[in-house]
């Protein structure tokens, strides 16, 4: 008896982790989330002033910045790297490649 139960226990332990990594256990909402996130990012961009720059071998986007305002960075990281993945949707500052142009935050005002 011991031994059916632990087997139909090992059965329903494997059958509720693979529910849990394929479908998921929490409801998701897509359309919600899709209709905020471009709410945000149209009334972000209404806001927030912004330059063009070309990305050369050795910049990031601190150091992007800073050479375009000539001083320190008046924000935190975290407000820059928001800034600028609200300006490009979908690109995280540590993917900007050589020889490309991006959307920079302006803070020299």
């Amino acid at each position: 008896m011991k031994r059916i139960f632990l087997f139909l226990f090992g059965l329903l332990t494997i059958y509720v982790i693979y529910i849990d990594l394929t479908a998921g256990t929490l409801p998701m909402d897509k359309t919600q989330t899709a209709i905020k996130t471009a709410v945000t990012v149209s009334s972000f961009e209404s806001t927030i002033e912004a330059f063009k720059a070309e990305v050369e071998p050795g910049d990031t986007l601190i150091s992007i910045v800073e050479n375009h305002i000539k001083k320190p960075l008046p924000v935190s990281i975290d407000q820059l790297v928001e800034d600028f993945q609200n300006l490009n949707p979908g690109l995280a500052p540590e993917k900007i490649q050589i020889g490309s142009s991006y959307q920079f935050p302006d803070y020299s005002k």
